[in-house]
């Protein structure tokens, strides 16, 4: 879990370090610049591309590691950051974009992600050769990439820094909710068949002590284990899941194939959503033993997410065809109720979100910790800050689960806003600015490429997150 640690901080020199530098060369002697561009004849802009690298310097040469990934491990750390409750919840999305769109559409998604992924590496190790810095994190590959790039856009490279930790925030603060109300509503469905039914937000309120206490908890090495146990119920609960979703399934032509194009944003959201990795890419990558082995046809990269992807389209598929219209926010949820195992399934996956709260907590936590910690001097009262505002952000999420007691709408809204801007906006501005100078291809075909994905993203934020307001605030219409 110390992957995560090169996504928020960094021991690499500050940008006013380094910036004066690179503006002196580029004006100095242009014809021997960053970049090195040379377009000779039989030379495509491809060429140009590979000849903007640095051969004599290897960023992953560079890296001082103290305990290096293998394949397996990142494998296994790249699984668990794309799979958590959006896995639950795509037989809801499959409900909103008709079974054939959903099956072929989750494919499309999950092919875009991956390659916006590969985007992201490629133009982090492009900025570390121009850098000779050994890693970069998501917020500074989009900063160097303005910095590096167009004279008139070096002015927004603080802005993008900035607009990416702001979504990453976001998008963690959001899966911190989901998380609440994931927890909470299983619970309820428990004990309301076997005692008495109560409304969710009296489970929200009785599970915030314990959510407070077990996020005091500031060193992520005592987590581990608990991160582990969770794990082993999550497998569990998706087996014993798909034991209940492939029994007696009715025929496909009991589901609409093709949903409105009213529901269809919704649809995007959450599966945008489940594909919530993109923040874990680099951290993963920076991290690894052999780098080399992350990209590439067969690599960890695609090897993984291939496996993400499957699973997502299944556990929608097969469960939108058992379940039909009645499908809920959570797989869980449209488990028999007069099961013993089932209700199992329910408890055992509940504990494993509140058990992984703290985890997706880690970030956001971060992001802010040392904004508001360095206005304290003695390391008591720093303590005391650093407690209250873990109170208070903990409190936060259960106000927002509290305030959208429904869990479909929600995990639409979060991955229409913050997941879409990470995965689908931010990598192709930044592939664009990166290689501003040293060309898009043949036919300037890189360039077309980025900007489909752009306008494609940019649709997905704007018509996603105005399906799942509407739906929050008129959830009768849906």
């Amino acid at each position: 879990m110390s992957e995560l640690q090169p996504l928020l901080q960094s021991d690499r020199p500050e940008a006013s370090e380094i910036r004066p530098e690179l503006r002196a060369e580029q004006e100095e002697n242009t014809s021997e610049s960053i970049l090195d561009i040379k377009n000779d004849e039989g030379t495509d802009n491809d060429a140009a591309v590979q000849s903007s690298q640095q051969p004599e310097y290897n960023p992953s040469m560079h890296r001082t590691l103290d305990h290096p990934t293998s394949n397996v491990d990142t494998m296994i750390h790249l699984l668990k950051g794309n799979i958590g409750t959006g896995i639950l919840a795509m037989p809801d999305a499959f409900r909103n974009a008709g079974l054939y769109v959903g099956l072929f559409g989750t494919l499309i998604l999950g092919a875009i992600c991956t390659h916006c992924m590969h985007m992201l590496v490629r133009c982090s190790h492009e900025l570390c050769q121009r850098l000779q810095q050994p890693a970069l994190n998501f917020p500074e590959v989009g900063y160097w990439s303005f910095e590096t790039g167009p004279a008139a856009l070096r002015r927004y490279s603080i802005i993008a820094r900035r607009m990416i930790t702001t979504f990453l925030f976001i998008t963690q603060m959001g899966f911190c909710c989901v998380y609440f109300l994931f927890v909470a509503l299983n619970v309820k469905e428990v004990i309301d068949h076997y005692f008495a039914k109560l409304d969710v937000r009296l489970y929200l309120f009785i599970l915030l002590g314990p959510m407070i206490l077990i996020n005091l908890l500031r060193n992520l090495k005592y987590l581990a284990p608990v991160s582990f146990f969770a794990a082993i119920l999550t497998v569990t609960g998706l087996s014993i899941s798909f034991f209940y979703m492939l029994q007696n399934l009715p025929r496909t032509d009991t589901v609409k194939p093709v949903g409105s194009w009213a529901t269809l944003p919704l649809y995007f959201g959450t599966a945008i959503y489940a594909f919530e990795g993109i923040g874990v890419v680099l951290p993963l990558e920076n991290n690894m033993k052999s780098p080399q082995d992350f990209g590439g046809i067969t690599g960890v990269l695609n090897t993984g997410m291939v496996i993400v992807a499957c699973l997502y389209t299944s556990v929608g598929f097969f469960g939108y065809l058992k379940y039909g219209e009645n499908v809920k926010g959570s797989i869980t949820l449209n488990l028999p109720q007069d099961h013993i195992l089932s209700q199992l399934v329910r408890i055992a996956m509940a504990i494993a979100i509140f058990l992984s709260y703290p985890l997706q907590f880690y970030v956001p936590m971060n992001i802010v910790e040392p904004v508001v910690v360095n206005h304290f001097e003695t390391n008591r009262a720093q303590y005391l800050a650093n407690t209250a505002l873990r109170i208070v952000l903990i409190t936060f999420t259960f106000i927002l689960a509290a305030c959208i007691p429904n869990l479909g709408p929600i995990i639409s809204l979060v991955g229409a806003i913050s997941s879409s801007a990470l995965a689908l906006i931010a990598p192709p501005i930044i592939e664009i600015i990166t290689f501003w100078a040293a060309g898009y291809g043949r036919y300037n075909w890189i360039l077309w490429k980025d900007f489909a994905i752009l306008m494609f993203g940019i649709s997905g934020f704007v018509f996603g997150t105005y399906a799942s307001t509407a739906q929050i605030l008129y959830p009768s219409i849906n």
